[in-house]
């Protein structure tokens, strides 16, 4: 069968790593985190001081030190998904907390960041067989991708699952401080200017506010079908 590329966009906390995860999973394809790419350049600017006391960004200093961010996925065996990797070292749970999350749109604003990791993103996809994540993968890094997906959900729904998630994991969480991180993140990625988050038009949209991870599994699946004609 041949392959295709998927790209799944949405807003921040919608469930699309995990249902990117567990598509690419199903499919045999590879699965690229573009949100993780964004949050691992978000930890090394933190780790290297590139935030200032008022909360801007040393963008001089984050442009000279770009070459030096390597960002890799590995598969985790125990879990069967993928982890992040900033310069070799496992990343996946320090770039999935608050101080990343509250810091993470504004670096991905920055246009040289989303133009070196777009750069990366499509060389990952060049011989299709991907599913990836993000916000503009369907408008700006794969524009002629067969399967678009947008995915939504209001942002009470989102927070709790935020919330949910962190407290597995045994992290401090606040639900109103993660609310308001929520509606922050969909006003900056909605509003930047450089390729803002938007719907392509030729995306499907499925708000999952209300379907279980089953239902929603059913429904790509039946997407992906659908598109190569089976």
């Amino acid at each position: 069968m041949k392959k295709i590329t998927i790209a799944i966009d949405g807003f921040s906390s919608c469930g699309k790593s995990t249902m990117a995860k567990d598509l690419a999973r199903e499919l045999g394809y590879v699965y690229v985190d573009t949100g993780a790419m964004y949050r691992c350049v978000t930890l090394y600017a933190l780790r290297h001081g590139l935030f200032r006391a008022d909360g801007t960004i040393n963008l001089p200093q984050l442009e000279a030190e770009i070459p030096n961010i390597n960002i890799s996925f590995k598969l985790n065996k125990e879990t069967g998904r993928p982890d992040t990797y900033l310069n070799n070292e496992n990343v996946e749970s320090e770039i999935r907390t608050m101080e990343v999350s509250s810091r993470v749109s504004p670096i991905a604003a920055v246009p040289f960041v989303r133009a070196a990791l777009v750069a990366q993103q499509q060389k990952m996809g060049e011989d299709k067989g991907i599913v990836m994540d993000g916000r503009d993968v369907g408008t700006v890094v794969f524009p002629n991708a067969e399967l678009k997906i947008f995915v939504t959900a209001s942002a009470e729904v989102r927070a709790q699952r935020r919330y949910d998630e962190l407290k597995a994991k045994g992290m401090e969480a606040n639900f109103e401080e993660i609310l308001e991180n929520v509606k922050q993140r969909d006003y900056i990625d909605s509003h930047r200017e450089v390729s803002p988050m938007r719907k392509a038009d030729d995306a499907i949209e499925l708000d999952n506010s209300h379907i279980s991870i089953a239902e929603q599994k059913q429904w790509l699946i039946e997407q992906y079908k659908r598109v190569c004609g089976e």
